[in-house]
Formats: structure tokens, sequence, C-alpha cells
């Protein structure tokens, strides 16, 4: 067994540490950086920051311009990046993108590639991902169960009109174009991916959600899409393997939100740590109290462990793996973890951690939906558990 980092590897990871610190945190007060996250002019900015460094989109594949790094290398990368909430911005590596460019790498074909996966690649455009539904008056509507999805893809010649209505669609507004799960059939799995391009008049933001969470680009949508007409080129891989394309992308894309976020909690760990090493209460230093000085500890056991699951899903999906289970486990254990570091830090931070004085707040409020989205931990542990009863 061997924890190190290939020498290329630890290089560019501490590299990105070194540009998020010297280039992106001084954004952070930027007032481009909206209730519905950073607005695309900010991310243009960073993105040529990152361009500029060499840095830009690092995750991409080698023919568009990235480096296409391992999962064991994101796993450095991405953490470092995400010292920032907007590091991942700078570098292009933010969801949905990430995890869309990684499906379109694998499924899409060689003219889809060079219709939406080279842009994309080259940060010229961002993208969404359609899949979670409203609640319907049937009770019916994709969301943790993605089984109940109820938007439908009707078959018209050789294409398709696509109907439906979807929520939490990530980075919707501005984005150049959607990946949309629909049902193409009555079974169970008859799903299948569409590409379509955007903005269409078929495909409507009804309206921008106001969330807890800042981070991601666009903001959260409600989407109506009515009639909307699609040619089989836009079949994105094979029609009714939707469900399984998905997998394709939710298991990757699942372990780089634990990347990011593992380097956010460590950020608010330090500013906590820092203030506790400055700060004095009742005759000595904060972090001199049991009481301080154990939070302290358990933030680095916690981070310690979730660096850890992180890195071996990393090496079972290099190995070729599906890491289903692992990327599962990865996903609690990093979530619940991530949470409790940073609602550590804003303690020890006492009246200051209520206010916007240090990024802490922002990332407590961001951080708190991880344990929901791609899977709320009570979704993950019933599917491990039912795998442990079946002796799977």
């Amino acid at each position: 067994m061997d924890f190190s980092l290939p020498p290329d590897i630890a290089t560019l990871a501490a590299e990105v540490d070194a540009f998020v610190r010297a280039e992106v945190i001084p954004f952070e007060s930027d007032p481009r950086w909206t209730d519905h996250g950073p607005d695309d002019d900010l991310r243009r900015d960073l993105n040529a920051k990152a361009r500029a460094a060499g840095l830009l989109a690092p995750h991409a594949p080698r023919a568009y311009g990235g480096q296409e790094l391992s999962h064991v290398a994101k796993a450095a990368v991405f953490e470092a990046a995400g010292y920032s909430i907007l590091g991942p911005v700078a570098l292009h590596i933010h969801a949905p993108d990430e995890g869309n460019l990684h499906l379109l790498s694998v499924v899409a074909s060689a003219t889809q590639k060079e219709r939406f996966l080279r842009p994309l690649a080259e940060a010229r455009t961002r993208s969404c991902f359609a899949m979670t539904e409203p609640n319907t008056e049937t009770g019916e509507g994709a969301g943790s169960d993605p089984s109940m999805l109820s938007t439908r893809a009707i078959r018209d010649g050789d294409g398709f009109v696509i109907s439906g209505r979807k929520w939490l669609t990530t980075g919707a507004d501005g984005a150049a174009f959607a990946i949309i799960m629909a049902r193409t059939g009555d079974g169970p799995g008859d799903a299948t991916m569409f590409l379509a391009e955007l903005p269409n008049q078929s495909f409507r933001i009804v309206r921008r959600l106001t969330t807890m969470d800042t981070s991601f680009m666009g903001g959260h949508a409600e989407i109506e899409i009515d009639n909307l007409h699609v040619g089989p080129e836009s079949v994105l891989g094979e029609v009714g393997k939707g469900f399984r394309y998905a997998q394709v992308r939710l298991a990757p894309a699942r372990l780089t939100h634990c990347m990011r976020w593992l380097g956010s909690a460590k950020r608010a760990h330090d500013i906590a740590t820092d203030y506790a090493r400055r700060r004095k209460a009742f005759g000595t230093r904060l972090g001199e109290h049991e009481g301080v000085s154990f939070m302290l500890a358990d933030n680095a056991l916690d981070i310690h462990s979730t660096r850890l699951a992180i890195q071996h899903c990393a090496w079972v999906l290099d190995q070729g793996g599906r890491a289903n289970t692992e990327s599962s486990m990865t996903k609690v254990i990093a979530s619940e973890a991530i949470m409790r570091v940073v609602d550590r830090s804003l303690q020890i931070l006492g009246g200051m951690g209520m206010t916007r004085d240090t990024v802490v707040e922002r990332i407590f409020r961001d951080v708190r939906g991880f344990r929901i989205y791609d899977g709320p931990s009570e979704v993950h542990r019933w599917s491990l558990g039912r795998r442990i009863v079946d002796g799977k």
C-alpha cells in the first residue's frame, strides 16, 4: 500500500493550492458572487486567471486541452481547489460541468463531442443536468428515487418530443446546453438521455429557486419542458440506457463533490485554528481550553478519515471498478464529517462565526446541502443496508 502521490501530481496540487490562496481568495468579497452563485462575468475573470496559470480544466481529456487526471489525482487537486468555494469555479471543475464533462467523454459520439464537449472542456460554455423533478399530483417525480421519473420523450418520426417538469436543475440559467433525462418506455429502466442546445423556448426557466447554498454557477432552477422537439442526433448514447449512463456520471461526480468540500472544510478548520491560537479568554488562549482543543482534534480526525475514504474510492475507480458501494459510503462519511468540521469551526469562532467577517458562515450554509444532493445520507444507508442483508 503506497499512500504517496506521484511527484507530478503532488506538484500540481501544490500549484493549485498556491493559486487559490493568491489569486482566488481575494475574489470572495466580489459582489458578482450573488445569492444564486457566482455570475458568468466573475467566472470568466477567474477562468482567465486559471488559464494564464496553466491550471484550467486539468481533469479534461488531453484531446480537449486537459491533463486527463486520474481519480486519485483529482482527489489531491480538487481538494486544493476547494480551499476556496470559488476555486472549482476558477479551474472549471465545478458541478455540474465536471460531471457532465466526464459523462460526455465516455458516452458521447464524435460529433457530439465536438459540438458539446470541446467548448465545455475549454470553459467557453456551461451546462446543466436535468433529472430531478418536483413532486407531481400523483406523487411521481424523480428525486432520491430516479425510477419515479415522469418526464416523457415520445417518438416523433426519427426524433422525439420531450415534455415534463424539472427542478433543482443546477446551472440552467446561462447554460449553453442541457442533458435531459426522460422516460422513453413504461419499464422501470426505460429512460434516455438527450442533449438540447440552450436557450430554447421549449425549455423554460419557471423560476430561480432561493436556496441555502450560493456556490453553484447559475444557481438552481425549476424548468418547464413543453413539447421540446429533438432529432436522433440529440440522443446521448443509446435509447433506453439513460439510467445506466447516470451511474457512469453519478459515482465519480459524487466523489468529486467530496473532494471539493473537503478543501472547504480544511479552510474552515484553518480559520478556526488561527482564531483559537490568537483569541484569549479566561486567562489563556482559547485553544488551550480543553473544550476547544478537543473540537480541533475532532476536526483533524474527521478530515483525515474523509481524505482516506475519498482516496480509496478514487483508487477503486482507477482500477476500473464501478465503486457504487465505495462511493455511497464515502458520500455519507464525507458529507457528515465535513458538516461536523465546519459546525465545530463556526462554534469555535463564536459570535464572529455568525458573521461574514470570515468565509466560515458561507461554507456552513453551502455544505449543509451536501447531505441531501447526490443522494441523502438516509438513502445511501438504506441502499448499503440492503446490500449487506442480501450478502452483496
